[in-house]
């Protein structure tokens, strides 16, 4: 299944436990030249390269321990990073052909027996955030050392993007010999084009590059380090201050001083991240429709656009926009900003006097996230929907929220590059406690949708799943965001819409 190209190219006090891979590991010839450091906004909370699915680790241990698949928004095509190329030999079964080129950052070759093993510990790892991402899989074997089989437990056109960037391989022998936890902390040898020299939780990553690896252009930094910098000032400050080449997610308002800077320049990007309220139908006062529809249509989008996100974004009328695949202008329902309507569906919904709830919003992850809830809020207000702002430290909301815990809260959901496996991950019955949506129509709709290879067929279900969703309304689907880096002239720099920095997307000048 193709995706057309989409139209445009994310100091911490708690840097307790750090992993260091100092010189006892890596050889002392390792004088590097260049180094790119980045300010990024997201976790580094676990040294367990399957703990987490947020965008920015995993991007991290791709380029430690080498994803299978990956994706080219310039081509628009998946392609293999671990893999040399695959194969649907029916509807439920893939051939995957390894690189035979690979080795670990200790020496050992890439084997089939490595990814049977690691797709079994993205099922049974206690910790595992991937389990999503391996859940249409219903059996994996290695043909021979080089040749992997997957069975998926029903015709899975979709296969690829479930695997995109998140099937990592590591080494089974290493983690059968010094156990998840040491394997881990200390022997993170991977087959990607980095090493992971440094981790400290709270803080930073340190890679260094694998100068076995076969792909990388002239050049690519010899070291890269991310810092967590989760204030905006921070991370603009810091670029201009020379201390970071490139700083993620610049709001609009900061965006001027760093084009007045003439070592520094704005670089802008499309996103394929939906940004949505969601609110969990097992809860109260959630179980009403009625009012869960009411908060779409209190929310003003457009202004929230204009005024608080200074014009960088644009509406979504679902999950989808344009230039992702099955996108459908047409789809229905469209909610517009009509606050009268709200008010009567929150009476509609039993509360004549309106209704108290809480809005659980993060803090620096986003774009102006805070300021865009305290929008929201007052919108929500003005129509008898009485929100009180609760921001959470991010570890903490992200863990809750994955746990099905916060019953109305603002976030985002990246890397959909057809949204199918998002879409799932959300809205289909028991994929995840995250919404705690339910709807059987949905779910048969969403079924269908990876059971076909007919690409008319499958944007049919897809978006009549989407039909369901919104009219149930247990999110509503705000923007997506221009995305504003701000990035030294030293460097060639050109981002994705899915807003991960690789090391190997970067070209720097050799000082």
């Amino acid at each position: 299944m193709r995706i057309p190209e989409l139209s445009h190219r994310r100091m911490c006090a708690i840097a307790a436990a750090v992993l260091v891979i100092g010189a006892t590991i890596w050889p002392a010839r390792a004088q590097f030249r260049t180094q790119l450091v980045v300010g990024v906004t997201d976790n580094i909370n676990s040294y367990n390269p399957i703990a987490d699915s947020a965008a920015f680790m995993a991007s991290v241990w791709c380029q430690v321990y080498g994803c299978l698949i990956t994706y080219d928004y310039e081509a628009a095509a998946y392609k293999g990073m671990l893999v040399e190329r695959w194969e649907v030999a029916d509807p439920t079964t893939w051939i995957f052909h390894l690189r035979r080129d690979l080795k670990s950052h200790d020496g050992h070759p890439l084997t089939a027996e490595d990814v049977v093993f690691s797709i079994d510990r993205m099922k049974n790892d206690k910790q595992s955030a991937k389990r999503a991402q391996v859940a249409p899989i219903k059996c994996v074997k290695a043909i021979d050392q080089n040749t992997v089989r997957m069975t998926t437990n029903g015709p899975t056109a979709d296969l690829l993007e479930y695997l995109t960037d998140h099937v990592l391989v590591m080494q089974k022998r290493l983690l059968e010999t010094y156990g998840d936890r040491e394997a881990d902390r200390n022997h993170p040898y991977g087959f990607g084009p980095y090493k992971l020299k440094e981790l400290a939780i709270g803080n930073r990553v340190v890679l260094v590059k694998n100068p076995e690896w076969k792909d990388f252009r002239p050049g690519t930094p010899d070291t890269v380090i991310y810092r967590l910098m989760r204030e905006p000032e921070q991370r603009v400050t810091a670029l201009l201050n020379g201390e970071i080449q490139i700083a993620q997610f610049v709001p609009p308002h900061l965006a001027s001083r760093i084009e007045g800077s003439a070592r520094h320049r704005i670089v802008t990007s499309g996103s394929i991240e939906m940004m949505f309220l969601a609110m969990s139908p097992k809860r109260e006062p959630w179980n009403k429709k009625e009012l869960r529809q009411a908060v779409a249509y209190a929310i003003d989008r457009e202004a929230i656009i204009k005024t608080v996100l200074q014009g960088q974004g644009r509406v979504l009328h679902g999950p989808l926009s344009r230039g992702q695949y099955a996108y459908d202008a047409n789809l229905e329902p469209k909610y517009s900003y009509d606050p009268e309507k709200a008010r009567a569906l929150v009476k509609q919904a039993g509360f004549p006097s309106g209704v108290d709830v809480e809005l659980f919003t993060p803090v620096g992850r986003y774009i102006n996230d805070k300021q865009v809830s305290e929008a929201m809020v007052a919108m929500l207000r003005a129509v008898g929907i009485r929100a009180a702002l609760k921001t959470p430290e991010w570890p903490t909301l992200w863990t809750d929220v994955q746990k099905g815990r916060v019953p109305f809260y603002y976030m985002g959901r990246g890397l959909m590059i057809s949204g199918g496996p998002a879409i799932s991950q959300y809205f289909e019955t028991d994929e995840s406690p995250r919404i705690g949506y339910s709807n059987p129509a949905v779910d048969d709709l969403l079924r269908k949708s990876r059971a076909t290879f007919d690409q008319a067929e499958y944007i049919k279900a897809i978006n009549r799943a989407l039909s369901l969703i919104l009219d149930d309304a247990p999110a509503h689907f705000l923007w997506q965001h221009n995305i504003l880096y701000g990035v030294s002239n030293d460097i060639k720099f050109t981002p994705q819409p899915d807003h991960r920095v690789f090391g190997t997307s970067v070209q720097m000048n050799s000082k």
